[in-house]
């Protein structure tokens, strides 16, 4: 038997739970624990989101702690899979726990490894679930339940950080909703936070699992792109302001319809967080001023303010 044949066979008869999904979030692997844990099939391979609302619709597998599974959904996708590797306890129906650990590769496959830690004492564990949740919260943004500013900022700098060539360091992309004064004034602020749970939700369907959304504050959000060319990066919100185009989220008003702009900026060398954000800011202003509902590249107005030196 070779070696990989051993891995696998060992893996498929342990305790242990080994799963493997790949960049598009779908389940390639599964071992016989993790496949008797979550009711999976020998030969199932579906999305981790599609497996999540089965077995929360059947009552089964992790326990959700929420009444509205699409709200949940959108909120932990936010941070599934944003950093190289966490550990985390989390608990199943009918009452057993588990410590599960994710490491996520550079191409966006995640290993999963869980281990049964049930007989643990009971007060101990609640301790630790108290302060995940509190973790959890402070990286949260309470109205969309996508990332706040301060997990998006974090993932800024782990991503400047990174040791990758730096045409590939990444970008970040500042979006604000089109005239929402206007849209607040017309039809109130709850409506008002209907769009923007409606704007997060679609978003964040469309992103990647090694890229970051979050809220900043009011109507802006963030896009964080590791490793990825502007080029890429604006096709990609691209895609996204065509979707927004075709919502219709108000049901009372089926025909109001609304946009975004952006502002997109690649990371140079010796850039902070704060830099290349202020660069994406300064793009976002440009696309406002262009009459909205559009794109605008930083590199672009660097080019623009050059010829138009070179016209004086």
């Amino acid at each position: 038997m070779s070696m990989p044949d051993k891995l696998l066979a060992l893996y498929e008869n342990s305790q242990v739970l080994v799963a493997a999904y790949d960049d598009f979030d779908r389940l390639r692997y599964a071992n016989r624990s993790f496949r008797e844990t979550f009711f999976l099939e020998p030969d199932e391979e579906p999305f981790w989101h599609a497996l999540m609302r089965r077995n929360f619709e059947a009552g089964r597998g992790t326990v959700i702690r929420a009444s509205d599974f699409d709200e949940w959904l959108t909120a932990t996708l936010s941070r599934r899979g944003k950093i190289g590797f966490r550990a985390f306890e989390t608990d199943l129906v009918g009452g057993r726990w588990l410590w599960m650990t994710e490491a996520v590769d550079s191409d966006g496959w995640m290993l999963c490894i869980a281990s049964d830690i049930t007989a643990l004492k009971a007060s101990s564990r609640t301790l630790r679930q108290d302060r995940d949740f509190a973790m959890k919260a402070a990286y949260t943004d309470d109205l969309t339940g996508v990332n706040n500013r301060r997990y998006a900022m974090a993932r800024i700098e782990d991503m400047l950080a990174s040791p990758k060539a730096d045409p590939l360091a990444g970008c970040v992309a500042m979006l604000d909703l089109d005239n929402f004064k206007y849209i607040n004034d017309r039809y109130g602020h709850r409506a008002g936070d209907f769009i923007l749970k409606d704007f997060a939700k679609r978003i964040q369907e469309q992103v990647r699992r090694a890229d970051c959304f979050g809220r900043v504050g009011g109507e802006e959000f963030i896009l964080v792109f590791p490793t990825t060319s502007i080029s890429e990066a604006e096709l990609i919100v691209e895609r996204m302001l065509g979707l927004i185009r075709i919502s219709r989220p108000l049901p009372e008003d089926p025909d109001f319809h609304y946009s975004f702009s952006a502002g997109l900026a690649a990371a140079t060398h010796g850039d902070t967080a704060s830099d290349l954000c202020a660069k994406a800011d300064r793009a976002l202003y440009a696309a406002k001023m262009a009459g909205r509902n559009c794109i605008v590249l930083e590199k672009d107005l660097a080019t623009d303010a050059l010829r138009r030196r070179g016209s004086d």
